[in-house]
Order: structure tokens, then C-alpha cells, then sequence
């Protein structure tokens, strides 16, 4: 091997270890505090703290307004990003980080709770509007585009239309519900991979409405 080949193997091993940029950002919306973490509002956050779960990842660093973490998933390098700055205010956060990654709306995967689907069901979309979501709403305007992918996961409708509507997000999921919201989980978790790596309409055609029920024996 002459001295040329080693200096460009050498070059390419450096190029190799270089990270690639981060490319997507993953957010999963809620409401910080202790007091927030069971309720519906924070389906969000459940479902980024069950992917840095599942990844071996941590989501506990204090940048943009948030706390982030970096991951790889679908085979690009991802920032998760958990807003701090109660739901109304997402958007903040979320343009932050899309400026100071210069991220397209395209590459802005947003993870919310969902009223108008019942627990357990997911809805996976490639744009849309806020349909009164209102930490999407902030994202939409601090972006100026509601072209960026969601994953909705259902927390279920008020139980009677005189329900007040920020009492009923603010509520805990029962434990009756607790076994549809955790399936619901799971496979957002598995979503987001999905939907990085393949698109949306892979996404879509995998873990869209609920999770198939075992047929019961006769």
C-alpha cells in the first residue's frame, strides 16, 4: 500500500466517524410538571418517553425551550423534542430547533392527543390543520405552513357535550382505558420509524385506527 492509499483510507475513516446532521425532528407535545403526566394532554410526551425507552435514549437536555435528545431512527439522526413551555406555547420550541437545524416543515414529525378519536386509535396524517389542537395551532403559525407530518393518538371525546373541554384534556386516562392507551403507545413508537424510513403512507398502511383484536375462541 503506498502512502497516497493510506492517507485517503485514513481520510475516509475520518468521514466515517463524522456524524451525519440531524435531518428530522420528532415532537412529542404536553404539558411539564409532575402533576400533568397522566392525563390526556400529555399523550404526547408518553409517547417520547416509550421511544427513548425503547431506543436506550435519553430526552433530558435543556435546549430550544425544550428538553431534547438525539437518537437514529429510520437511519437518519433525529432530535426528540419535548416542549417546555405548556401546550399553547409549542411553537416556540419547535421553531427554534426547525431554524436552528434548518428542518422543512416536511421533516417536522409532531406527536399529539386527539379528542375525536376514541382511546387507542391512531390517525397518522402528512399535513392538515390544527383541528383545535392548540399546541399544533402554535406550531402552524410559528412555522407559517401545516404541512409537517402528525401522529394522533386518540384520548377519547368529553362525555358529554357540557364536559368542560380543558377539564376533560387535563384529566387523568382511567385504568379501564389504560390498556388501549398503552397498545396505543407501542405502536406510535413503532410509527415513527416507520414513517422516517419509509414515509408516510408506509406509516399509514401499518398503524393506522386500532390495534387488531384477537379473535375469540368458540
Amino acid at each position: 500500500m503506498s502512502i497516497f492509499d493510506i492517507f485517503a483510507k485514513l481520510e475516509q475513516e475520518k468521514k466515517d466517524k463524522t456524524p451525519q446532521p440531524i435531518d428530522w425532528l420528532v415532537v412529542g407535545l404536553g404539558n411539564p410538571g409532575i402533576q400533568y403526566t397522566n392525563t390526556r394532554h400529555n399523550t404526547g410526551f408518553r409517547v417520547m418517553d416509550a421511544l427513548c425507552k425503547k431506543h436506550n435514549v435519553r430526552c433530558d437536555r435543556h435546549k430550544f425551550k425544550a428538553l431534547t435528545g438525539e437518537a437514529v431512527l429510520g437511519g437518519h439522526r433525529v432530535l426528540l423534542v419535548k416542549p417546555q413551555t405548556y401546550m399553547n406555547l409549542s411553537g416556540e420550541a419547535v421553531g427554534a430547533a426547525a431554524d436552528f437545524y434548518k428542518i422543512p416543515p416536511e421533516h417536522i414529525l409532531v406527536i399529539f392527543d386527539d379528542i375525536s378519536l376514541p382511546v387507542g386509535t391512531l390517525r397518522i396524517r402528512p399535513k392538515g390543520s390544527a383541528g383545535g389542537q392548540n399546541g399544533v395551532k402554535d406550531i402552524i403559525a410559528e412555522l407559517g405552513s401545516d404541512q409537517f407530518p402528525r401522529i394522533k393518538v386518540g384520548i377519547g371525546a368529553k362525555p358529554h357535550p357540557d364536559y368542560d373541554l380543558a377539564d376533560w384534556v387535563l384529566s387523568n386516562v382511567t385504568e379501564e382505558e389504560m390498556p388501549a392507551m398503552n397498545d396505543a403507545v407501542d405502536r406510535a413508537v413503532l410509527a415513527v420509524s416507520e414513517l422516517i424510513e419509509n414515509g408516510v403512507h408506509a406509516a399509514t398502511q401499518k398503524y393506522n385506527g386500532k390495534a387488531a383484536q384477537p379473535k375469540q375462541c368458540k
